[in-house]
């Protein structure tokens, strides 16, 4: 239990149903679905659907998804809503169009958005009530309106710069040149329309007909190279895959496979576990050994995360006991690595901002459910008619030739964003996730070692201040929050990282435990951005 001196807030409690997102509207809207009817997959749908809303900066229905879904009949379900690189995105065509390295506003940083096909594919699959439904909430604030929060006007006024970039997006999203502050009021109604037109037919009427003309033209008319056939091929690239996993401390913790990255959160407790158990939470050996690891595993994530179906990922060698006691082995408790090795240890031949939410229902089924636009706005280019901003997932594409993760027609590109599952005996225990592009593989075994190996509750395991390696190419560099403390942070230095103060805090979060013995759900909600878990 908390120190109840001290500043902070308590797990939230229930037995029938629990949300925890991102913004309290999005929890509420969860809640409201739960008890009219709808199951976890439903309510996420709806809470999702109205943080693409409240929280434009980000997440929308021009960007990703991925899904993970435990019903309580048992087992993990599994979708990954990316979408992919138009046809005409070849590598050449990038370069010829002037070119040298991925741009994060260009059109071509645009993939189709694939959301959109993974809510109706999740629905259609799993769902008991209909999307006109389930997006009611988000309509009533898109054309209504919503009052803007704290973390979402921060946001807000830090893409001011690529706001301004697209006149489209200047006039919709900025006040006289100025981002929308705090408390006030911003209404989208063309978002609200195109949200209707979903509700009513389904996601053939966001890949297809005007909808889809109106984000085709906004790319067309900003270099980009995207058909209405790009589109409405869009319309299906959703698809059902199969997780993966690693058994860990007596339990199995599940993750969507690549494209996305979640394999290097089994990688990252695979290499901790074999280690002896430090002090504490915030002991320096915890931290260091914690930000070793993950240079390993973010090294090799550059160099062979990519989309399985057009290139290999060695999935089983990166997943081995083997391979992650090699990596282990690298590290040392005295000192920082001054260099990294090469990828895949020296024995491979080398290979050719986003919102989380979690719902539990009263059945038991559980969702653990992530969105996002990747970066503040996206690629900041808005598709004025339909409301839409557009994500600038292709990013994460390389130019590099022979490199896996090198942009093509029809790829997916390397993704940041993962939700996450842990189960015992089958069954959900916890369902959980941790924002924040790059550093999601990062806090979400910060948060899972928080809470399992530290005894920390799910707020608590939330709460902690955060340290994060940077994955830039000084890799000795470690980005921390200010709630570190000064024997921690003067403990790193002594150790060679190089601690470097951050502007914003490392993501957000949010969890739900069940505890079945007792017919409880125990929830979580990060401070870092303005939701909060609540059931009933």
């Amino acid at each position: 239990m908390r120190d109840l001196h001290l500043p902070g807030r308590s797990p939230a409690m229930a037995m029938n149903g629990m949300a925890a997102t991102s913004m309290p509207v999005a929890t509420l809207a969860a809640l409201d679905i739960l008890r009219a009817g709808g199951n976890a997959i439903d309510a996420a749908i709806a809470a999702c659907a109205v943080l693409c809303v409240v929280e434009p900066q980000s997440t929308g229905i021009g960007g990703d998804c991925f899904c993970l879904y435990a019903p309580a009949s048992g087992g993990v379900v599994a979708i990954n809503g990316s979408g992919r690189a138009p046809a005409g995105a070849t590598p050449e065509a990038l370069r010829a169009s002037g070119l040298s390295a991925m741009v994060n506003t260009s059109a071509h940083s645009v993939t189709v958005p694939g959301a959109v096909s993974a809510w109706e594919a999740l629905n259609k699959a799993h769902g008991k009530i209909g999307m006109d439904q389930i997006l009611a909430p988000a309509i009533r604030y898109a054309e209504e309106g919503f009052a803007v929060s704290s973390r979402v006007s921060a946001d807000w006024a830090d893409s001011v710069g690529k706001l301004s970039k697209q006149d489209a997006a200047k006039r919709r999203f900025l006040k006289d040149g100025q981002a929308y502050g705090f408390g006030e009021v911003f209404k989208q109604p063309e978002l609200g329309a195109t949200l209707r037109a979903i509700a009513k037919d389904g996601a053939k009427a966001f890949y297809t007909g005007p909808i889809a003309a109106d984000m085709v033209a906004a790319l067309r008319a900003a270099g980009g190279t995207h058909t209405e056939q790009d589109f409405a091929e869009g319309q299906n690239v959703a698809n059902f895959v199969d997780p993966i996993s690693r058994k860990w401390r007596g339990m199995e913790v599940f993750q969507c496979p690549p494209n996305g990255s979640g394999l290097l959160v089994l990688m990252l407790l695979g290499i901790l576990e074999g280690f002896k158990e430090p002090a504490g939470p915030l002991d320096v050996t915890r931290a260091h050994r914690h930000l070793e690891a993950a240079r390993l595993v973010y090294r090799d994530r550059d160099a062979f995360l990519a989309d399985p179906s057009q290139v290999e990922v060695p999935l089983a060698k990166l997943l081995s006991d083997e391979y992650l006691a090699k990596l282990r082995g690298m590290i040392r408790d005295d000192k920082a690595m001054e260099e990294l090795p090469p990828p895949g240890d020296v024995d491979w031949q080398k290979h050719k901002d986003t919102v989380y939410l979690t719902v539990v229902d009263r059945d038991g089924n559980a969702c653990s459910f992530i969105n996002s636009l990747f970066e503040g706005f996206g690629s900041g280019i808005l598709a004025e008619k339909s409301g839409v901003m557009l994500q600038n997932r292709g990013f994460g594409f390389r130019l590099q030739e022979g490199h896996p993760n090198c942009i093509a027609p029809k790829k997916r590109p390397l993704h940041t964003i993962i939700p996450g599952m842990v189960m015992k005996d089958g069954k959900a225990l916890m369902s959980y996730g941790v924002m924040g592009g790059h550093f999601q593989p990062m806090g979400q075994s910060w948060f899972l070692t928080n809470h399992f190996q530290f005894g920390l509750d799910v707020q608590q395991a939330l709460d902690l201040t955060r340290v994060f390696p940077s994955v830039g190419a000084n890799h000795r560099d470690v980005e921390i929050e200010n709630g570190i403390t000064p024997e921690l942070r003067d403990g790193l230095a002594a150790l060679g990282h190089q601690p470097k103060p951050i502007k914003k805090p490392h993501g957000g979060g949010q969890a739900i435990l069940i505890d079945r013995e007792r017919g409880v759900l125990i929830g979580g909600s990060d401070p870092r951005k303005d939701g909060c878990a609540m059931g009933y």
